[in-house]
């Protein structure tokens, strides 16, 4: 008599790290959606918009991100968590804002989750630090105006300024920085102290999102604007001469518009 034993398949345990992109919904990659859509569980940041989460209907959601200050999880809890997840559950999505490679210890993960067994892949998404000034017609780069540019953070692991800035305030470049808003008194003293009191600066919150504010002004003038707006985080600061494109591109679109498009 042959007995038939029943086996379970026992569920790969594998970590995909995506970029959710820098906020509106619209921006987030096809290879990310068919990731959620295969996902068991999805560990999701603050900057991440709670729609996306409808792409992933089978999966568990787990909320580790950071708001007001507070932690939900702290980063060495995350790590862990990924691991027990991957190997009970399968499919662990680790969904992050903008680009998970671009100050969103992405790689981090990754090699943690890697050491312990699991399966890593990664999904890229729209960095905020490129996307979040694009869609407010500013370009990083533009020729005659700047020919690169720094993506640096504000603040360290130590809570401290970035070094780089004072270094990136004596170039021409145009400079991004993530997570700055803390450090802003001491970004305008390092661009003051290089004679750039009257640069171009926007500070943009809330980036591609319906709740986006932006302040335009000169490092000179930008403390004032950003009282007067109330601007605060998540915001990131633009500082060179391609902010003075918005206007121009406002100008020309104003000029030349026919019909309203909505995208």
């Amino acid at each position: 008599m042959t007995k038939h034993i029943a086996q379970t398949e026992k569920k790969q345990a594998l970590l995909t790290v995506v970029g959710a992109g820098p906020g509106d919904v619209e921006l987030i990659t096809l290879k990310a959606i068919k990731a959620l859509e295969n996902a068991n569980v999805v560990l999701y940041d603050a900057l991440v918009s709670i729609e996306l989460l409808e792409y992933a209907p089978k999966a568990e959601h787990i909320f580790v991100g950071k708001r007001k200050g507070c932690y939900s999880y702290q980063q060495e809890q995350i790590n862990e968590l990924i691991v027990s997840r991957a190997k009970s559950d399968g499919h662990v999505v680790r969904l992050k804002g903008g680009d998970p490679f671009v100050f969103g210890r992405g790689a981090e993960e990754m090699e943690y989750a890697s050491k312990h067994g699991v399966a890593v892949s990664m999904v890229p998404g729209i960095s905020s630090s490129l996307s979040v000034p694009a869609a407010q017609n500013i370009p990083v780069t533009k020729r005659g105006a700047t020919e690169s540019f720094w993506v640096i953070t504000g603040t360290t692991k130590e809570h401290k300024l970035s070094s780089d800035v004072a270094l990136a305030a004596k170039s021409n470049a145009t400079v991004v920085i993530l997570m700055g808003m803390s450090k802003l008194l001491q970004i305008v003293a390092l661009f003051k102290q290089e004679g750039k009191s009257e640069t171009p600066i926007a500070i943009i919150q809330d980036g591609t999102k319906e709740s986006e504010k932006i302040g335009i002004g000169t490092i000179d003038s930008i403390e004032q604007e950003v009282g007067k707006l109330a601007l605060s985080n998540p915001a990131i600061i633009i500082i060179g001469e391609v902010v003075n494109h918005r206007a121009k591109i406002k100008e020309i679109q104003n000029q030349h518009r026919t019909q309203e498009f909505i995208y």
